[in-house]
């Protein structure tokens, strides 16, 4: 059975996509409402560097969603990537036969 991975989505895709393009606002904008450097949200949203814990708790806060969405969306595409990658080993691993547990 081959393993297939859907391409991940990075939460700085999201993050522009679902929301900055629908409320046509700028990076700028948010990381000034976010009290944050213009750049980390330009990273975030050009898919250069992911979503921390800070970020998450402010976005979370701004957005009324909980940060750990953002950090869920993060860790998703984190494991997605590396699975990825990995696909050719990790199909190689033998999975533990299911049935009855010797006593």
């Amino acid at each position: 059975m081959t393993l297939q991975f859907a391409r991940p989505i990075h939460p700085g895709e999201f993050l522009r996509e679902e929301y900055l393009v629908l409320l046509n606002m700028s990076a700028g904008a948010l990381a000034k409402q976010l009290h944050l450097p213009r750049t980390r949200i330009e990273r975030i949203v050009k898919e250069e560097v992911g979503i921390t814990p800070d970020t998450a708790l402010r976005l979370g806060r701004y957005f009324n969603t909980t940060p750990q969405f953002w950090m869920n969306f993060q860790q998703a595409y984190e494991l997605e990537t590396q699975a990825a990658k990995l696909a050719e080993e990790l199909e190689a691993i033998e999975p533990l036969p299911v049935g009855p547990i010797a006593a």
